[in-house]
């Protein structure tokens, strides 16, 4: 990191976790003996560079470790988050929201040190808060076309957003309550999906947070958001979101095909067939035919309940993180410029997790032998 990069970064921090303290320029200004509260205002603009011994006191001032301000595996004074919730109280959410913060800092850093520049163009969705469900069902078939999703766009959706717009997306456990999340950095966007939901779940959290990173600057989502969206109530971004979800993982030609291929199979064995082949949910399937005209909403009231699948049908939860995640931590360790114990503390595992997730994503750490 560059000398500069670092002024910034502790710039940065001393004005976020005095506002964590509820404290006022003025009020820091007095405590570190300044004359006048333009001093602190001039360091936490980036216009003064702060002592050794400032700093300390600065720590001192807001009951700080002094590592915190040049800590880079942790976020601080940076990145925007919005998380899919139900029902989970803050302190829960708050301690999630730090995991997710040094999680996204370990793979920017270890990114910065294996000499990758951040991403500063990416794509964006011409959307408004005033833009109507069909510009979202229309900005879905569109991106559906052109990343080339094909039959199955939850097969292939995770590998397109990294590739396609250089974002991170992460399989976590979280707590019962947090569906997913959505992280905006500069140079760095992030999706979190909890990977104990179901498969047609977490298909749709991956593309409804997909919607909020296309749209960021335009329509910036609150910090929580409802875990379930009403179609016909509620705050109309969310709606959007979930109408571009449903279009781009059931885009209406493979929809349209698969209708037209049904022949004689009952409904409700055809939806929940239909809702296998397509990773998403019998719900979200049946409101998508709705909407294509091809099912009123009596009908759809009407609908018996389908038939639950096998326990033996159904997938494996995804490993922990993800492959690319898991390759830049085992780089790290096995280059010297982690130990394997930081890492795994950085990752909220132990030694042996770590070692045996590494392995599984094929990224052994020859560092580590396995017990027995």
């Amino acid at each position: 990191m560059t000398t500069h990069s670092q002024h910034d970064r502790i710039a940065r921090r001393i004005k976020a976790l005095r506002e964590d303290a509820e404290m006022t320029q003025a009020e820091l200004a007095e405590k570190l003996g300044f004359n006048d509260r333009q001093t602190l205002a001039s360091i936490e603009a980036g216009e003064r560079r702060v002592s050794p011994d400032e700093l300390v006191r600065v720590a001192r001032a807001l009951d700080a470790d002094p590592d915190v301000f040049v800590d880079p595996f942790r976020l601080i004074g940076e990145g925007a988050f919005s998380f899919r919730v139900k029902e989970v109280a803050e302190p829960v959410l708050a301690a999630f929201e730090e995991q997710a913060r040094r999680w996204i800092a370990t793979y920017r850093e270890l990114g910065r040190q294996m000499g990758e520049e951040p991403r500063r163009l990416g794509q964006k969705l011409e959307l408004y808060p005033w833009s109507s469900f069909e510009d979202a069902d229309e900005s879905a078939h569109a991106l559906w076309e052109h990343w080339q999703l094909g039959d199955v766009p939850a097969d292939v959706l995770e590998e397109a957003i990294e590739t396609q717009l250089g974002a991170l997306v992460l399989h976590v456990d979280a707590a019962e309550g947090i569906s997913g999340a959505a992280s905006r950095l500069p140079g760095l966007h992030a999706i979190l999906v909890n990977r104990r939901e179901s498969r047609g779940r977490r298909s749709f959290d991956l593309a409804h947070e997909l919607f909020h990173l296309l749209t960021w600057d335009a329509m910036p989502p609150r910090r929580v958001e409802p875990w379930e969206v009403r179609p016909t109530k509620g705050n109309r971004v969310e709606q959007m979101a979930e109408v571009f979800a449903s279009t781009l993982l059931m885009p209406a030609p493979v929809v349209v095909n698969r209708w037209m291929g049904r022949g004689g199979e009952e409904l409700p064995l055809w939806m929940r067939r239909m809702a296998e082949a397509l990773r998403v949910s019998v719900p979200a399937l049946q409101w998508r035919m709705v909407n294509m005209g091809y099912l009123t909403r009596g009908e759809l009231r009407a609908l018996p309940s389908p038939p639950r699948p096998p326990v033996s049908a159904k997938e494996p939860t995804p490993l922990l993180f993800s492959r690319r995640f898991v390759e830049r931590v085992s780089w790290a360790v096995e280059t010297g410029r982690l130990s394997l114990r930081r890492a795994a503390g950085l990752l909220d595992l132990s030694v042996m997790e770590l070692s045996e997730l590494c392995a599984a994503h094929g990224h052994p750490l020859s560092s580590y032998e396995m017990p027995g």
